[in-house]
């Protein structure tokens, strides 16, 4: 969970959420139109599921978009801690775009196997085949960039986003054997085809909706996560120790509730200077972490009675 890479500005935030939300939409929107006339044209129910994926991504951008910008919201009076939820929210939409596309998707293809009459199902022409070749290399280049802008970010919406992206060239590759199955003389792999794509999009949906759910709920960040931060505040200037340690994740950011002992006998700004260099160098070191709370204990709390 530790970012090597950041935007450093709330300027260039802006710009790169604009920047890979104008890419998501746009690109998705030229690939459902060639998609749906390459589907209807070459006769491929696939490919014209494929285009029912791609369509779905273009609102899934647009969800993340909106996640994303109102997550940027600065605190308020009614929202004390900030906004960054929100992106929780666009993922569990996109999350049940997904869910609701794969088992639409699904269904279309279960109908014609169940349907038997399979030697009259339409061969698909070299135009679909090609569909679902353009659309492997266009997703697959959309999901390596929104991914990358999601980790600058440090944006769930947008690596969701990019996992849509994913299952898109996913189900294309799909598309490409069913079509490329049916033209050798095997129609009925064009509807197994959308039926295997339907698995693909379920999986992702599951995985988004499971991250999105766990989030929602102050997850702690887990031991690796927790570890390098432990470790990283035991070292600190002036610390004794690590008493206690907590983390929690709120929407995309970590939140962090830190108990460090102290020398005893130090007096209390100098001990209150050091738990405010140790806040300060933990936030630095970490920037996904949002605050961290520093409690400081005395070393020798335990020779003496509580007050």
């Amino acid at each position: 969970m530790v970012f090597h890479e950041t935007v450093k500005t709330p300027e260039e935030e802006r710009r790169l959420v604009d920047q890979v939300s104008a890419v998501g939409i746009g690109g998705n929107i030229i690939l459902t139109a060639f998609k749906l006339f390459a589907g209807i044209v070459g006769r491929s129910g696939a490919m014209v599921s494929d285009a029912v994926h791609s369509m779905s991504d273009v609102f899934a951008t647009f969800v993340a978009f909106l996640g994303v910008r109102m997550s940027q919201r600065k605190a308020d009076k009614a929202h004390p801690y900030g906004h960054e939820r929100m992106e929780c929210v666009a993922s569990l939409v996109l999350g049940l775009i997904l869910l609701a596309t794969g088992l639409g998707i699904g269904a279309a293809g279960i109908e014609k196997i169940a349907a038997g009459r399979w030697e009259e199902l339409a061969v698909p022409g070299g135009l679909a085949l090609a569909a679902a070749v353009v659309s492997i290399v266009v997703k697959e280049a959309m999901y390596w960039y929104t991914r990358r802008c999601a980790k600058l970010l440090h944006s769930d919406a947008f690596m969701a986003d990019a996992w849509h992206h994913r299952s898109d060239a996913l189900s294309s590759v799909g598309s490409l054997l069913g079509i490329g199955g049916a033209m050798l003389g095997w129609p009925i792999l064009d509807p197994i085809a959308s039926v295997v794509i339907c698995l693909f999009i379920l999986k992702v949906a599951y995985d988004i909706l499971k991250d999105a759910m766990s989030k929602m709920v102050d997850t702690a960040c887990g031991e690796d996560y927790e570890k390098s931060v432990s470790d990283y505040i035991a070292a600190q200037a002036g610390v004794v120790r690590l008493d206690l340690l907590r983390t929690r994740m709120f929407g995309s950011r970590v939140y962090i509730d830190a108990e460090i002992a102290v020398d005893g006998d130090l007096p209390l700004r100098q001990a209150h200077a050091i738990a405010e260099a140790v806040h300060s160098e933990v936030e630095t070191r970490f920037p996904d972490i949002k605050h961290i709370m520093i409690h400081v204990n005395p070393d020798d709390a335990a020779e003496g009675p509580e007050l």
